[in-house]
């Protein structure tokens, strides 16, 4: 995922910093993919030199050009079949859901451009989304009077997050299936990630396969690692 964590001034005290995090990711990271064109087409290959790079070299290394940096915590990226894909909408729900990409896109289309974050420090200003509001995708399934929160299940496994269905139906949230003009690409979660911009980016679970509507605020793949539920951009994780 687009992983996450605190810098050197907001790790002290916290659970996990941003060096340990690195030295520790350096035996699981899919790959770390620069943002030229040569760089996208190689990252797999690459992925095992990645790892063996010591966490204070990475820290030295320049961001890439297009301000992007990609993680994954259980390598390779996954992949999926447009022709078998569905994104299942279960759980607390009046209707339960089992949509294809093509009638996930049949929903009303949503744009926004937004700021992604990142909690150890790098941001990308001005991406432009193309996907579906949650609240649009909620008012198909119906949740019902005990319904609290989402959680979002990735092809990655274990990876999965949540929000709570008042985070969820914010209006700058959504399900995004492009990017910056573009079909979402593997290394950003096709076919389809959570865009949620006030929040930093490992709340965004890309390659998602499921969205289950629940009565508990489960604690998501990082919060059981040391990270806030609530990750608010700026004063969430040490920042404020």
């Amino acid at each position: 995922m687009d992983v996450e964590t605190g810098n050197d001034d907001a790790e002290k005290g916290r659970p996990i910093g941003r060096r340990v995090f690195l030295g520790t990711m350096g035996l699981g990271i899919s790959s770390l993919l620069w943002g030229d064109t040569a760089w996208r087409a190689i990252g797999d290959a690459m992925a095992p030199l990645v790892r063996a790079v010591p966490a204070a070299v990475r820290d030295a290394l320049p961001s890439p050009a297009d301000g992007w940096r990609i993680y994954a915590v259980n390598p390779p990226f996954p992949e999926f079949d447009a022709a078998t894909w569905r994104l299942t909408v279960a759980g607390l729900v009046g209707e339960p859901a089992s949509l294809s990409l093509d009638e996930l896109k049949q929903l009303p289309r949503s744009e926004q451009v937004s700021d992604f974050h990142c909690v150890t420090g790098w941001s990308v200003p001005d991406v432009r989304w193309t996907g579906v509001r949650l609240s649009d995708l909620l008012a198909r399934v119906t949740p019902d009077a005990r319904a609290r929160a989402l959680s979002f299940v990735s092809l990655e496994e274990p990876y999965v997050d949540t929000l709570t269905l008042r985070q969820a139906s914010l209006p700058d949230v959504m399900l995004a299936y492009g990017m910056d003009g573009r079909p979402l690409t593997r290394e950003h979660g096709a076919p389809v990630r959570v865009v949620m911009p006030r929040m930093y980016g490992y709340k965004g679970v890309k390659w998602l396969a499921r969205i289950d509507v629940t009565d508990v605020v489960a604690p998501g793949y990082w919060e059981q690692r040391g990270y806030d539920r609530d990750a608010w951009v700026g004063r969430s994780n040490g920042y404020s």
